[in-house]
């Protein structure tokens, strides 16, 4: 293991989540004497209902963005707040800040549900007499807030402790071992020293933190973790990236048998054994996926226009594709043919970002229209450049788009906009350097004031 860590090193350093409710799939129980189109016209309004007093709340109390408040009410729904009232007036009793309070419900919002004063309450109390400093404590859950979220005085405290031993080994200015004591004989204990040994390979905080708290069993093996971590390391993941952590939990959920049925269907499409290593560093997700999915994937996007060799292309481009089920795929392209896309258009958007048969119908929807109705570029301009899908509303497409429109009002631009590649798929400094810092003092301020005001970071 010495060996393996220190070749893991070595590379390193060579590449540098009584008054509310979480909203269900049934719904209210209503009599079986209403018809189910209103049973379902019911589940709808209150599903909004409790959606967007979630969203107002998180905005409201947290400073969330609306996006991700959006996000996280697809986690959990209330329609009072009470309870998450109660939750956060415990948390800023306990010395917590508010980022930090945003921090641990970004991550872990279903304790807006929990009862503050006979669950999550009794756990931070617990954890306070047990020795844990007032900032040990907040920045400690604060990091994995999810501690609060686990069953039995033994196993917090072992979890703590692990988090917190490496929050503070990671503030010295040189790298500490771990130097826990390991219940023996146990899951925890695999999952400890596993922890311990992907630490020194340099795996940073916030993705060793993920792991800890995580159900997948990639990190509670012993020879098979050994065996698994040996393999990712050999192929040249870096240990410092997220695709290293997938990769390992890939490797290790896949047994040889099943990684050789996987090679013989991508084979049998015409993908060669080095495509599909190659495929598995760019995506490690690429080989999880079943025989059935493959095959569906593959048969679909040919059934909707894309020739044999097109689809190879597609799949070599981006493997996520995989992700959009066969009934995915197809309310892609009618959602593309709707908003006035020939098929070809589709076919050809497709193969420049095959991702984009995964993405949301509303998303798509509101990026177009925002392009071509309120920029006024033409829709052709999106099946040249259908990368603008991929690119956030907020961060980048509004402050742009804004400064154009300034500039366009006073004249500055000439009779056309510019192209739509020229002002969404250059970096951030790209963008000002081109069309905002080489105005006058006057304007560069009034520019800057509309970028930054409409520019969410």
């Amino acid at each position: 293991m010495y060996s393996l860590i220190h070749h893991g090193r070595r590379f390193v350093e060579l590449q540098k989540c009584h008054n509310l409710r979480i909203l269900v799939q049934n719904g209210f129980a209503i009599s079986n004497s209403f018809s189910s189109a209103i049973v379902s016209d019911v589940r709808l309004r209150d599903s909004r209902k409790g959606n967007n007093f979630t969203v107002s709340y998180l905005v409201d109390s947290l400073g969330l963005t609306k996006k991700l408040a959006q996000s996280i009410s697809r986690r959990v729904s209330f329609e009072d707040k009470c309870n998450p009232d109660s939750v956060l007036s415990l948390f800023r009793s306990y010395g917590f800040t508010d980022s930090q309070i945003s921090s641990i419900i970004t991550d872990y919002p279903l304790l807006l549900i929990a009862d503050a004063e006979k669950v999550v309450g009794p756990k931070l109390q617990f954890l306070q007499s047990r020795g844990a400093s007032r900032s040990q404590l907040t920045e400690t859950v604060s990091k994995v807030p999810k501690i609060l979220g686990m069953k039995g005085d033994k196993t917090i405290s072992r979890y703590f402790d692990l988090v917190k031993e490496i929050i503070e080994a990671d503030k010295s200015s040189e790298f500490q071992k771990l130097s826990l004591s390991l219940p023996q004989g146990s899951k925890q204990e695999n999952k400890i020293r596993n922890i311990s040994v992907l630490r020194d390979l340099r795996v940073p905080q916030r993705l060793l933190f993920s792991l800890i708290i995580s159900d997948h069993h990639v990190c509670c093996g012993k020879e098979k973790f050994e065996e698994s971590l040996k393999k990712v390391v050999e192929m040249g993941f870096d240990p410092t990236t997220s695709k290293f952590v997938e990769a390992l939990r890939i490797v290790y959920g896949l047994s040889d048998k099943r990684l050789e049925e996987n090679f013989k269907v991508y084979k049998r499409l015409g993908l060669t054994v080095n495509d599909v290593w190659e495929l598995f560093k760019k995506c490690p997700a690429f080989l999880a996926y079943s025989e059935n999915r493959i095959v569906q994937t593959f048969e679909t996007l040919k059934r909707c226009g894309l020739l044999e060799d097109e689809v190879l292309l597609v799949f070599k481009k981006n493997p996520l594709c995989l992700r959009a089920s066969e009934q995915k795929i197809l309310n892609s392209i009618e959602t593309f043919l709707g908003l006035g896309f020939s098929r070809d258009e589709v076919m050809m958007m497709i193969k420049c970002l095959p991702q984009c048969v995964a993405y949301s119908e509303e998303m798509v929807k509101e990026k177009i229209n925002f392009v071509v109705k309120k920029m006024n570029w033409p829709l052709k301009a999106m099946t040249l450049f259908p990368q603008v899908l991929g690119y956030s509303m907020e961060k980048r497409i509004v402050p742009r788009c804004n400064v154009i429109k300034a500039l366009m009002s006073k004249g500055l631009l000439g009779s056309e906009l510019p192209s739509i590649s020229s002002v969404l798929a250059c970096t951030d400094q790209t963008f000002l350097n081109r069309y905002v810092l080489k105005h006058d003092d006057k304007l560069v301020l009034k520019l800057m004031a509309i970028f930054t005001k409409d520019h969410v970071s």
